[in-house]
């Protein structure tokens, strides 16, 4: 397929004064940052040093409850349950609050619920299960804050609920005995977006400095606080959340612990993929370890995950390790077969405002990835249902102007349950309900979308001539990593740039291989088939990211392209 025709966006230039107020601070880093609406000295600093204010995790709406009443049950001895979700986030903040609460002395158990069987966030036969096992507190991390009929039936039940989540809040709030989402009104936490383990880490946190204050445990040595950040990075790059503010400095921090490979199972991980821990950055998250991980609770149970993240033995790590390797490349086929199916669905439907698809062909596990391709590749809001009997769940990815969730809300009555974000969602709906869900989204997408939107959007960080594309600009640009949601790659533009040569090369969506130049020098650079098969021509406008390649001891500047037109008149 071709690719997609895309609005190129050129930010505006940072005004003087913005230049000027860090005056130790290159300027091109000083427009990248006003980009990032990083604007005031104070927030440079603090985005430089990978830093952050705020240290109180009191500061939290409902974090004294849930402290208080965590701090009771490890006094009384009561069997506490963390029930978590099926990605990495949800495993990985199961594994720091359990490994937490039982460094405390609690009788802490995890529960993460089968994505096939039981779906996603609190269930009632989860919770029934729970209470017969004697569990009376359960402490969800990443799901729960729109379980209202749940946490009602929890506290029939006699199980007290603590939830963590950071997913959007709904109309009301689950009877729980305490609520920690920095997304409620009524919190005044300064930092919003947090992923679920950030939260985790921020109740594990608040229990840690309690405890060294007022002991309530025989626990002679606790957990250091920093031995728990390569979690914290695992789930926050894993699960999209902006990598800026606070969640910047908890994963800078985290990468480093990551690094060390302290956990028998992240070296066991490592090995198994090939990484060298100075590769552990947030790329080889997104792209190598967080797949893996959430490879076991796609295929089949997301306990594997949990059990690598927290076993003590080499021999256990290397066994499931080498297990998640290879339900990733299952997984990997299973999509791209999925995926195709649902390319030719999409073609069939032609230009829909929004993709609603449903087949039981489509598997709970890996719906969203489906969803997330197809959007990626034809721009519209998709929602990819895998068809069971009775009752289905869905998969939601959307583009930057339609509220996915929020469409959902709207169409709340037909049903069963849903939540996510403005991007991305998960629902259950009885399929008898389907047609009128399809007809009502429709007209939701006809209301709110105009042609403009459904125009993707490239965002290009300044132009600059082709021969400021070498080394000392990309040292500037490391500088700003991680990169990821929030802090995305700086992109570039350079003017009236000749093609010297291309080459197709084997890649998973095909490749061209291309040799630029400005007249002077000659430049490497690599894109996609779909992007160079449109417009290639002799001279190029051309947008790209910039990165290094090293081969036999030789290191050399190589340009990643985003997209590419016929040069313009604009010289460089």
């Amino acid at each position: 397929m071709a690719a997609l025709q895309k609005r190129w966006e050129i930010l505006p230039p940072a005004p003087e004064e913005h230049l000027a107020s860090c005056p130790d601070v290159p300027p091109l880093i000083m427009q990248l940052l006003y980009n990032r609406q990083i604007r005031t000295p104070d927030e440079v600093r603090a985005f430089l040093t990978r830093s952050f204010a705020v240290d109180n995790p009191f500061l939290l709406k409902g974090m004294n409850e849930a402290v208080a009443r965590l701090r009771q049950a490890i006094r009384a001895g009561e069997a506490i349950a963390v029930y978590g979700d099926y990605d990495v986030d949800g495993v990985a903040a199961t594994a720091l609050l359990v490994s937490v609460l039982r460094a405390l002395g609690a009788q802490a158990m995890p529960y993460i619920p089968n994505r096939m069987d039981e779906g996603y966030g609190l269930n009632i036969p989860a919770l029934k299960t729970l209470a017969d096992q004697g569990i009376r507190l359960v402490i969800t991390v990443d799901c729960g804050v729109r379980s209202i009929q749940e946490a009602a039936f929890a506290r029939k039940r006699g199980l007290d609920l603590i939830i963590t989540d950071h997913h959007a809040v709904g109309e009301e709030l689950p009877p729980a005995v305490a609520i920690i989402d920095p997304r409620r009104e009524d919190d005044r936490y300064p930092f919003k977006h947090l992923a679920g383990v950030g939260l985790a880490f921020k109740l594990a946190q608040a229990l840690l400095r309690a405890e060294s204050r007022v002991p309530v445990s025989k626990a002679k040595v606790l957990p250091q606080e920093e031995e728990l950040l390569d979690l914290v990075a695992l789930g926050t790059v894993a699960d999209l959340a902006p990598l800026i503010g606070e969640n910047r400095a908890l994963v800078c921090r985290g990468l480093e612990q990551l690094q060390k490979r302290q956990r028998p199972g992240i070296a066991a991980m490592l090995e198994e993929a090939g990484l060298q821990p100075e590769q552990v950055d947030a790329t080889a998250i997104g792209f190598v370890l967080g797949p893996r991980l959430n490879a076991a609770g796609r295929l089949d149970h997301a306990m594997a995950s949990y059990k690598l993240l927290t076993t003590p033995s080499i021999e256990e790590a290397v066994r499931l390790a080498q297990q998640l390797g290879a339900q990733n490349r299952e997984r990997q086929q299973r999509m791209n077969e999925m995926v195709e199916m649902a390319r030719q669905e999409v073609l069939a439907l032609g230009d829909d405002l929004i993709y609603i698809l449903a087949h039981p062909a489509y598997t709970v596990g890996i719906a969203g990835l489906v969803a997330s391709r197809i959007t990626e590749e034809f721009y519209r809001p998709t929602l990819v249902i895998a068809l069971e009997e009775g009752q289905s769940k869905g998969s939601a990815r959307s583009i930057s102007a339609f509220h996915i969730t929020k469409a959902l809300d709207e169409c709340k009555d037909l049903l069963v349950k849903h939540g996510g974000h403005a991007a991305a969602a998960g629902f259950t709906i009885c399929n008898d309900k389907l047609d009128a869900f399809r007809a009502r989204l429709r007209e939701i997408a006809a209301r709110q979308l105009t042609p403009q939107d459904l125009l993707p959007s490239l965002k290009i960080d300044a132009t600059l001539p082709l021969t400021q594309a070498n080394g000392k600009t990309l040292a500037l640009i490391e500088e700003l990593q991680p990169f990821g949601v929030g802090n995305p790659k700086p992109t570039f533009l350079s003017y009236n740039v000749r093609v010297r040569d291309s080459r197709p090369i084997s890649t998973e969506r095909g490749g061209v291989k291309l040799k630029l130049s400005d007249g002077v020098a000659i430049w490497d650079a690599i894109a996609f088939q779909e992007i160079a098969a449109q417009n290639l021509s002799e001279r190029i406008d051309v947008v790209y990211t910039l990165q290094s390649n090293t081969w036999n001891g030789r290191r050399w500047i190589e340009l990643v392209v985003k997209d590419l037109r016929p040069a313009t008149t604009k010289s460089e």
